[in-house]
């Protein structure tokens, strides 16, 4: 399980509120290029983020859905890009004296990735999510809610 965190100087319900606008996602998840469409309860369970990964021509349409949601604590998703597989990601929001301290846990689900040993995933993980946690937590620090 690839796990990533980081500090940021911002309360809770700053990171918090990028996660729960959905129009935001393809501003921090690394890969994802265009949102589509935002389903009316997100971030509820069960709700999705319709998005496209990927550059013109090669560009992939699917959906990431909320598998569990605590507003300011916990956001899990099941991220898909079919017909590569798909994920599961837990975003944790953890208050710190300095701010939040935003930790990301991903795993391969569905799909080739999933018989990689846990090492390899990882080592394709991690500097994935590092940059998408830098990008989430910048959109958190510049917000201005």
């Amino acid at each position: 399980m690839a796990v990533v965190s980081k500090d940021v100087p911002v309360p809770v319900d700053r990171v918090w509120n990028v996660l729960a606008d959905g129009w935001t996602y393809s501003a921090w998840v690394v890969g994802a290029s265009h949102v589509r469409k935002v389903d009316e309860n997100w971030p509820a369970v069960g709700s999705g983020v319709h998005h496209s990964v990927g550059a013109w021509p090669l560009v992939i349409e699917d959906v990431t859905r909320v598998v569990a949601a605590t507003p300011g604590e916990l956001l899990e998703l099941e991220a898909r890009l079919w017909p590569v597989g798909a994920a599961r990601v837990r975003l944790e929001l953890v208050p710190t004296p300095a701010g939040t301290r935003v930790v990301m846990t991903e795993q391969a689900t569905k799909g080739p990735a999933t018989v990689l040993p846990r090492a390899v995933q990882d080592a394709m993980l991690k500097p994935r999510n590092v940059e998408t946690l830098g990008r989430l937590c910048a959109l958190a620090e510049r917000r201005a809610d």
